[in-house]
């Protein structure tokens, strides 16, 4: 079995609701870090069908992941 390597780093910067949501998110699907909850997120995200392409007019921090009025925080956990 090879080991796998990462070499390459990731800073984000998160609200306190966005890394509670993270949180949630990964202690309901017994995650074993927040780095492999995140890379799990980037997989389904990736994955995902429905995104258009960013304006170049966008910025980074208009993207978000929760919404003040998201039915997200409620739903986190499921």
């Amino acid at each position: 079995m090879t080991k796998l390597i990462r070499e390459d780093r990731l800073q984000i910067l998160l609200t306190k609701e966005e890394l509670e949501a993270l949180d949630l998110w990964r202690f309901a699907k017994r995650m074993p870090s927040r780095a492999a909850a995140v890379r799990e997120l980037l997989k389904r995200g990736l994955g995902a069908q429905g995104f258009e392409s960013a304006s170049r007019t966008v910025r980074s921090g208009q993207f978000g992941v929760i919404e003040n009025d998201s039915p997200l925080r409620q739903d986190v956990a499921k």
